[in-house]
Order: C-alpha cells, then sequence, then structure tokens
C-alpha cells in the first residue's frame, strides 16, 4: 500500500488532512499530533472555522524530518455536501486546485461504528484520492472482546488501515510512519465500475451492502460495549423528561459557584502584582507623559482584564468537559423538545450554549442548522447568551454590589447573581426567538437528527490545549484592543481645550491637604476631552444610575465588551493619583456631589442587564453580515438588542434605587 520514495523525491513539506464523521475522534488525533501548535483561521473565501497545526515527522529511510501541516476539516458523514461544512470537506478532497488540498487523506474512524464510517471511506477510495484509515478508540472493541483484522480489511479496501486510540497515544509512530512515506491512490475502486445506477438512492444501498459484507469478514461478531452499557444507564438520568433539565441546572449551579470560589485567590494574587509594578513605575521611572501613559494608560487597561483570566480559564474548563464527555450532545437531545415552541430546534442549542464562550464561532457553527428560518433566529439571538466577554463586566460589578461573605443559605451570593445573568441571557434569547418566529415565515420543514456518543473520560491533555487556546486568543484579541483604546483614552482623559488644566491646578495651589492631588486629578479628568465626551451623552443615560464616566465605557466598549473594564481601569487611574488601590477598591469608594455612593447596587444591576442585553460587539456583527449576506439583519439585532438593554436597565434602576 505504501512504499518509501527516492530520498531526492522525497519532499521536506507535506500536508496532510483529517477528515471523518462527528465524534469520531478527529480532534483528539490532530491535538496528539500537533500539540500546541496550532492555528484557527477562516478557509478561504467562507467563514468556516479552519484548524491547523504543524508537526514534525522522522521519516526513516531517508533519515530526515518532515514538517507536516494538518488540517482538521469539518465533520462529514459523506461527500454528497448539504452544508457549509461539508461542501468544504468536499472541496479540499475533491479539487486538486484548491490551496488546501492534501498530500494525504487521514480518514479518522469510531472503530466501534465502522459501518457509518465506511461510507464516507468508500467514496473517497472511488474519487481515487490518496488515503488512509485511521480505525480510532480500538480499545473500546478490545474492552468488548472484539477484534478487527486490519490487513484483510485494507485488502477490501485498497488502502492501508492502522488500528489507534487517540485519547491513549496508541499507533501515533505507525500514524506518522505512514503519514511521512508516499501514499499513493487507492488500488482499487470499492464499487464495481461496470454497475450503472438510476439515482443516489440506489447508490447508497449498495455501497452499504458491500460494507455490509466486508464487516462481516473483517470484524468479529458485534458485541455490546462496556461503555455503551454505562452510556444507556446514565441516560436514563440524563436525558429524563425531567431529571434531564434538573440535573442540567444543578450542573450550572456547580459551575458558577466554582468558577467564583476557585478564581479567588489566583485573582488576588495578579492584581496585586498589578499594584506593585504600578508602584514601582511611578517611584522609579522618570515623570513625563510616557511614563504617564505605561502607568495610567497601558498597565492600568490591562490590568483590568489580565485580572479575569483566571475566571476565564476556570470557564472554558467546564465548558471543554462537557463537551469531552459527551454530556454537551445530551443537552442538545433534551432542549429539543423546548426549542421547537420557540421557532428552533435542537441543533439551535448548539451554538446558544457555544455563545457562552464566543459568539463569533457560536454564529458560525449555525451553518448545520439546515431550516434557513431557524438558521437566522439562532444567529439573531445567539449574542443575548452571556460570552466570556462579559464575564469580568459582571465579576467586577457583582463585587461592588454584593460583598464576598455574603451568602444565600448555604451558598456564595455572587456565584447566584452570576448564574442567574446567564439564566436572564438565555430566557431572553428565548423570548426574542418567540417573537421572531412569528415575524419570519418559511414553508421549509424541520427536523432534528443527533447522534449521541457514548460517555467517555475527559482528555485532560486536549483539556489544557484547548484551555490554553482559548485563553491565548482571548488576552490576544482583547490585549490588542485594550492596548489601542488605553491609548486613546489616557490622551483624551490627560488632555483639555485651552487652559483648564492649568486654571483647576492654580485653584488649588494655596491649598494643603493630603487630598489635594485626587482632587486636582479627578476635575481634570472632568475637564478633560474624555469629560466632555461623557458629560454629552450623561443626559440619555441617567435615567439608567449612569454617569458620565460610565458613558464613557459604554461608548468604548462598543469594540469589545470586556473593553469595559480597561476603560474604567485607565479612567480611575487617570482621575486618582493613588497608586495603591486596584480599581475595584476605587469604583467602591467613588461618590457623587451629595456623598452618595456612585456605584450602589440599584447602579451595578442596572449596569449588569445592560451588559446581558447590549449588542456591544462589532465583531460579532461582522460575521452576523458574513453569515447573512444583508445588512438588513445586522441593523435589526443591534437595534432590537440596544432597545432591550435600555429598556431592562431603567426598570431594574428604578426598582432598586
Amino acid at each position: 500500500m505504501a512504499s518509501s520514495p527516492d530520498l531526492k523525491k522525497q519532499k521536506s513539506f507535506l500536508r496532510i488532512a483529517l477528515v471523518g464523521n462527528p465524534n469520531s475522534g478527529k480532534s483528539t488525533l490532530f491535538n496528539a499530533l500537533t500539540g500546541l501548535n496550532q492555528n484557527t483561521g477562516n478557509f478561504p473565501g467562507v467563514t468556516v472555522d479552519k484548524k491547523t497545526g504543524i508537526c514534525n515527522i522522522y521519516h526513516p529511510p531517508s533519515g530526515k524530518i518532515i514538517r507536516t501541516e494538518i488540517i482538521d476539516l469539518p465533520g462529514t458523514y459523506s461527500l454528497n455536501p448539504k452544508s457549509a461544512d461539508e461542501q468544504v470537506a468536499y472541496d479540499v478532497l475533491c479539487k486538486k486546485d484548491n490551496p488546501d488540498y492534501p498530500d494525504t487523506t487521514v480518514i479518522v474512524a469510531d472503530s466501534s461504528n465502522l459501518k457509518r464510517t465506511l461510507f464516507l471511506v468508500s467514496q473517497i477510495i472511488d474519487l481515487k484520492i490518496p488515503c488512509l484509515l485511521a480505525l480510532n478508540m480500538i480499545d473500546l472493541l478490545e474492552d468488548a472482546g472484539m477484534e478487527v483484522d486490519t490487513e484483510k480489511l485494507s485488502l477490501h479496501l485498497g488502502i492501508p488501515v492502522v488500528s489507534i486510540s487517540a485519547r491513549e497515544k496508541r499507533g501515533m509512530e505507525k500514524i506518522r510512519q505512514l503519514i511521512s512515506e508516499k501514499v499513493f491512490p487507492p488500488i482499487k475502486k470499492f464499487l464495481e465500475t461496470d454497475i450503472s445506477f438510476t439515482d443516489q438512492t440506489q447508490e447508497n444501498i449498495e455501497r452499504y451492502r458491500k460494507i455490509t459484507a466486508v464487516l462481516a469478514e473483517c470484524v468479529s461478531e458485534k458485541k455490546e460495549i462496556p461503555a455503551e452499557i454505562f452510556t444507556k444507564k446514565l441516560d436514563r438520568f440524563l436525558t429524563h423528561k425531567f431529571w434531564g433539565y434538573t440535573i442540567f441546572l444543578v450542573v450550572l449551579f456547580v459551575i458558577f459557584q466554582s468558577i467564583f470560589f476557585l478564581a479567588a485567590f489566583p485573582m488576588d494574587w495578579i492584581e496585586t502584582l498589578f499594584i506593585k509594578v504600578s508602584l514601582w513605575g511611578a517611584e522609579n521611572l522618570p515623570k513625563g507623559e510616557l511614563s504617564d501613559l505605561f502607568i495610567n494608560g497601558i498597565l492600568a487597561g490591562l490590568s483590568g482584564i489580565v485580572v479575569f483570566v483566571p475566571q476565564i480559564a476556570f470557564l472554558f474548563l467546564f465548558i471543554a468537559i462537557l463537551e469531552d464527555t459527551g454530556y454537551m450532545a445530551r443537552v442538545s437531545f433534551i432542549m429539543d423538545r423546548l426549542m421547537h415552541k420557540f421557532g428552533l430546534n435542537g441543533k439551535s442549542v448548539i451554538p446558544l450554549i457555544s455563545g457562552v464562550a464566543c459568539a463569533v464561532p457560536a454564529i458560525m457553527s449555525t451553518r448545520t442548522i439546515s431550516n434557513l428560518k431557524e438558521r437566522l433566529i439562532t444567529i439573531l439571538i445567539t449574542p443575548l447568551m452571556s460570552c466570556s466577554a462579559r464575564l469580568p463586566v459582571y465579576t467586577l460589578l457583582i463585587s461592588l454590589a454584593v460583598p464576598a461573605a455574603k451568602t444565600f443559605a448555604f451558598f456564595n451570593l455572587q456565584g447566584l447573581i452570576l448564574m442567574s445573568l446567564y439564566l436572564i441571557g438565555f430566557l431572553a434569547a428565548l423570548a426574542a426567538a418567540f417573537v421572531m418566529k412569528f415575524l419570519l415565515h418559511t414553508k421549509e420543514i424541520s427536523y432534528f437528527i443527533m447522534e449521541l456518543p457514548i460517555y467517555r473520560s475527559p482528555r485532560w491533555s486536549s483539556i489544557g490545549i484547548t484551555i490554553i487556546d482559548k485563553v491565548k486568543v482571548f488576552l490576544w484579541d482583547a490585549g490588542k484592543v485594550i492596548v489601542a483604546v488605553s491609548i486613546i483614552l489616557w490622551f483624551l482623559s490627560s488632555h483639555a481645550p485651552g487652559d483648564r488644566f492649568e486654571k483647576i491646578e492654580k485653584k488649588y495651589s494655596s491649598e494643603i491637604s493630603e487630598e489635594k492631588e485626587n482632587k486636582i486629578a479627578s476635575e481634570k479628568l472632568e475637564a478633560s476631552y474624555a469629560g466632555i465626551l461623557g458629560k454629552s451623552i450623561e443626559p440619555a443615560i441617567a435615567p439608567l444610575g449612569f454617569d458620565w464616566k460610565i458613558g464613557i465605557s459604554l461608548i468604548t466598549s462598543f469594540a469589545a465588551r470586556e473593553v469595559f473594564v480597561g476603560t474604567m481601569a485607565t479612567i480611575y487611574s487617570v482621575g486618582n493619583a493613588d497608586n495603591t488601590q486596584s480599581i475595584r477598591q476605587k469604583m467602591s469608594e467613588e461618590k457623587n456631589e451629595n456623598g452618595e455612593k456612585i456605584y450602589s447596587a440599584a447602579t451595578c444591576f442596572s449596569l449588569m442587564i445592560f451588559y446581558a442585553f447590549a449588542m456591544q460587539c462589532m465583531s460579532t456583527l461582522a460575521v452576523v453580515y458574513r453569515e447573512t449576506k444583508k445588512w438588513k439583519w445586522v441593523f435589526v439585532q443591534f437595534f432590537y438588542m440596544s432597545a432591550m438593554a435600555y429598556v431592562g436597565s431603567f426598570v431594574v434602576y428604578q426598582l432598586f434605587k
């Protein structure tokens, strides 16, 4: 099947495509081969995720290390594309002029469900695509006392076949060896060339007939795998009509309680570190605008976002565990009946839950929804799910409104409020979907088909890679915006028209007090360009309990929600000369002219509701346009969410004040 090419003809670079059915362990193999050397982007011309990774593979015959690019293609059941994801897989594998066309295709199969996977394998073979078959999860078959005769299967298919367990990293050396060698096109077709088919259905029937015959010769008698028995028993509770919902709510409750409890200590350490760095800078750096920019602009802005990395990491950890164990698929299954009442289906649940991490990839994942009306509604409501960018905002405001030690019964009250905000977002999404159900019309028939994977223990190495990747993306994407906004905001906050600053300094020139510097800094901020901007919109937001400083943050955080925290950190650093306090301490001590706390419970809860509903994310609006190809839906989404945010915030403030 595979032979070693001549050394002179051996390529120094290879491109390998991984293809397979959903839940076949394809991503696990991708992680095992590439580790942290991964990159996520889009395939050319479409918004479908393109996950690539680099690994160096040793080629024994030549004694060389070959640099290899691995492309993780979207999951697909066949090469008869019915969605954007499947179309990408088809284009990459079947069109030689495609920029991602691979040297070799590795077909990843679930060994416990070979009949389904071999349908895709048979299509690839008949297209004469150079490929090899990786029988993944072979450990499950071994647990059931079953065997696959890989040599006999290889003879039947005409391609190399290897048994692996990507979770346990078994068979990795064999996979690397086959990848490094020259894999030729299949030596024969799967279906006979002299058979003609009148339609696709007849061809599919013939493929499955032959697949059944091949498996009868190559696989020992089918037995019930222990993991399948365990899955059936567990699903009696997790997919139950009543207990399924109850258990899901309990899982959410535990997650949000844990986020506050587990992240408290590392957050305190990070906060203390930034305070010490700021103090060191104030004492040792030369006085001047550059030092002021670094300390009160860039450093203050970054501190407002980096401090929340522990909570972001824990959130991604819990989401990854739910996905990796197979529980997330059950959530889609049990929610299907509920979703139909709101003009959606079970497939809408995956984008909605993914929206808890980030709305951008969540909206892109709606491509799996075949019904156009349901897909459009899902796109329009997904940003109402509280994403990870909102988490720093929620955490900051909750810490100002509710003391950390305050409990409700035996539970941390901060965690309960955080969970409530996520549930409010979900309920708001359902309410919006219910209205859109009657406003949008279609004749398409909706259906929901989902394969439930067996339960498996989490792959901690893969989860670790996921968390590191997500945190890196969060810090890089948010960091770029925050640094840019912080520099602009620092300039606007540190400069004013005419001689306003000179007049303020002259006003306090004769005063001798400990509060003198803070008074000057505060009045300068109000007189600055940023202060003028904030004051101009204050009348519109005053009914919500917001002052002009919050107004500035509302404007800057349209770039990205998490910029709110960085903006507040910059504003209160420029407007407060005390570098020994954290942003939370400065905000908690802020008072208005009447001596009342600016950040009262009413104001904080009003702000939380505003950010729960508001469309404060340019990236999300951009991806909505790319997915729908119409500006109409971008404006509809922006205005209906902004209206919900304003009205909701107004009602909450009036109730709590």
